[in-house]
């Protein structure tokens, strides 16, 4: 039995995860998203990043949990991830031009059931209607399928080609799970990726 669960059945997270060389193995918490509530985005990814944490820990005692989610907000707009190609659509004509604000959290439950979270900002700037049509924006959708990625933006892939500006202290977070952020934790819960031979 590995001694890390990955809360999530997010393919993007678990590639993120296995950068680091380290054995885990991803269970879905479970979690129902819909019913959570917050004023910001960083405090909504925050609570759904703990929640999928805790959802595991009663059922897997004594290992290591990571709980993760994203939330994406443009002009006090909440994004999530689009379910449709009309809907991945809409949420970049929606963004094009403005600034879209990505919460990603990252929740580390420990073996004695402790748990320390962080969560990284990433600020996107799109392009605007003079430098990406429509047409352009439905030809990335066709192409990336980025369906379930928050605010349709897969900046890993042809997204990076919508945007204009990304800052952020961790270069991961935007895809997912940010990974400077979860070493830390995850040495605070007693694994260091470096150590492995």
């Amino acid at each position: 039995m590995t001694p890390i669960i990955l809360a999530s059945t997010s393919r993007y997270r678990a590639e993120l995860l296995a950068r680091l060389g380290l054995d885990f193995e991803t269970i879905n918490p479970g979690v129902d998203e819909t019913g959570y509530r917050a004023s910001n985005g960083r405090e909504l990814a925050s609570a759904l990043a703990h929640a999928k944490a805790i959802a595991l820990a009663d059922s897997n005692p004594g290992r290591i949990v990571i709980g993760s989610d994203q939330v994406a907000v443009c002009d006090g707009r909440f994004l999530g991830k689009p379910g449709s190609t009309e809907a991945a659509v809409e949420q970049l004509l929606f963004q094009r031009g403005k600034t879209t604000l990505f919460e990603t959290a990252v929740c580390v439950l420990d073996a004695s059931g402790s748990s320390n979270l962080e969560c990284v900002t990433t600020l996107v700037q799109w392009l605007d209607s003079s430098q990406i049509s429509d047409d352009l924006i439905s030809n990335y959708v066709r192409r990336e399928q980025p369906m379930d990625c928050a605010g349709a933006a897969k900046s890993e892939g042809l997204g990076v080609a919508l945007i204009s500006q990304m800052r952020s202290d961790d270069p991961t977070a935007l895809i997912g799970l940010p990974l400077i952020a979860l070493t830390g934790l995850l040495r605070k819960a007693g694994i260091e990726p470096l150590s492995k031979p």
